[in-house]
């Protein structure tokens, strides 16, 4: 009975954690400073459900959208968050225009796998 109540318990805690969203953390060393787009030193990436990608600011937990799934979550009130634009930086080699987002986008939705 014991053992039986034990495996149950395992299984429900190691399902929670399967489902629970993946988060990685990235920093302007570890991506490089020619392709780092964000104006703080690292960011943390997040895949939610439905393949919402999202880059959150590690001292104030602020989401920012990184894909149109994750912009809906936000306009509809499933989750909170800023535009991306609030931490994207400029490109120094492209006036008027922001760093690219793609190695951020492909990096977290790596996660969703």
């Amino acid at each position: 009975m014991k053992k039986s109540i034990l495996t149950l318990l395992l299984l429900a805690c190691s399902g929670a954690a399967l489902a629970a969203p993946q988060i990685i953390t990235v920093s302007r060393f570890e991506v490089g400073k020619d392709k780092w787009a964000f104006n703080r030193e690292e960011v943390m990436l997040s895949c939610r459900a439905n393949h919402a990608l999202f880059a959150i600011n590690p001292a104030t937990l602020m989401q920012y959208p990184l894909n149109a799934e994750a912009e809906q979550q936000v306009a509809s009130g499933k989750t909170t968050g800023q535009p991306i634009s609030v931490i994207q930086i400029d490109d120094p080699n492209a006036p008027g225009k922001k760093m690219s987002l793609a190695p951020f986008i492909e990096r977290a939705g790596k996660l969703c796998s």
